[in-house]
């Protein structure tokens, strides 16, 4: 694998663990060209039979992936809708590619990851949370949407429907602790616990036995959401592209969305757009 060709990631292997570390300044957002890189890795690494495990952190001590890049338009993701399978849009498409990949595939949050970063956390096998650090959010209701990433599916099967209309229209971050009582993340630990924690257990499934790690992840398969996930992307198509959205997106950047200030309380700046 040559990791120069990656822009925004910075890959190690060691032991059959692939250490993925995101870095897109200035604070990770999801755009182009991290979603290019996300989906070219996995698909290198799942023709990869000597990698058990895929490990994915932060260069940005604060933000693990913040949120889709409020900026895109449709003819910048034209490139990466050449190749989509059917009835599934971009950001969907970097989800199920994540769910269905051959390897564990364990996020390490020490810091926050909101809309389509919360979108990949949640599509990952395992998320393990830095207490105090840590946050996610689905954001998207604040600026006239709802999650078109496969959070409306993903998040249902993991928290339950009730909880899941909270977090897609209540629209708060949630800390480390309440994203665990939730079922969002596996554990809230420590933040200083959290890399030896997530270290160690990656080591540990990739040590087990030839045929073991696999074995696993056929017996216990990810859901199929097809069905769910074209019924997400129109409710998100019918709204991401109106003047409405773009109204509200607009303001959210002029009010200073996509600086590392605004995003401390992006949420806050978001309901201020009300006032």
């Amino acid at each position: 694998m040559n990791h120069d060709e990656y822009q925004t990631l910075r890959v190690s292997r060691n032991d059959g663990v692939a250490h993925v570390t995101i870095d897109n300044p200035p604070m990770n957002i999801l755009g182009v060209a991290v979603m290019t890189d996300l989906r070219h890795l996995l698909t290198t690494l799942a023709g990869d039979d000597t990698v058990h495990v895929i490990v994915f952190d932060s260069a940005d001590p604060d933000f693990f992936l913040a949120h889709v890049d409020m900026t895109l338009t449709p003819e910048d993701l034209a490139g990466l809708m050449a190749d989509l399978p059917e009835h599934v849009n971009v950001f969907q498409a970097v989800g199920e590619q994540l769910r269905h990949q051959p390897q564990v595939t364990i996020v390490k949050l020490a810091g926050k990851a909101r809309g389509g970063g919360a979108e990949f956390v949640v599509a990952a096998d395992m998320a393990f949370a830095a207490i105090g650090r840590a946050g996610l959010g689905q954001v998207e209701a604040l600026m006239g949407i709802v999650p078109g990433g496969g959070a409306t599916q993903y998040l249902t099967e993991r928290v339950g429907r009730n909880r899941a209309l909270e977090l897609v229209l209540g629209a708060d971050l949630l800390d480390a602790e309440t994203a665990e009582r939730y079922g969002w993340v596996n554990r809230a630990l420590p933040a200083h616990e959290l890399d030896e924690f997530v270290n160690r257990l990656a080591r540990n499934i990739a040590a087990l036995p030839d045929g073991v790690v696999a074995a696993a992840k056929h017996a216990i398969i990810p859901s199929d959401h097809a069905d769910g996930l074209a019924r997400e992307n129109d409710a998100w198509a019918g709204l991401v592209f109106s003047s409405a959205t773009a109204q509200l997106m607009g303001a959210g950047l002029a009010r200073g969305a996509q600086t590392r200030d605004g995003e401390q309380d992006f949420e806050g700046l978001l309901r201020g757009l009300a006032g």
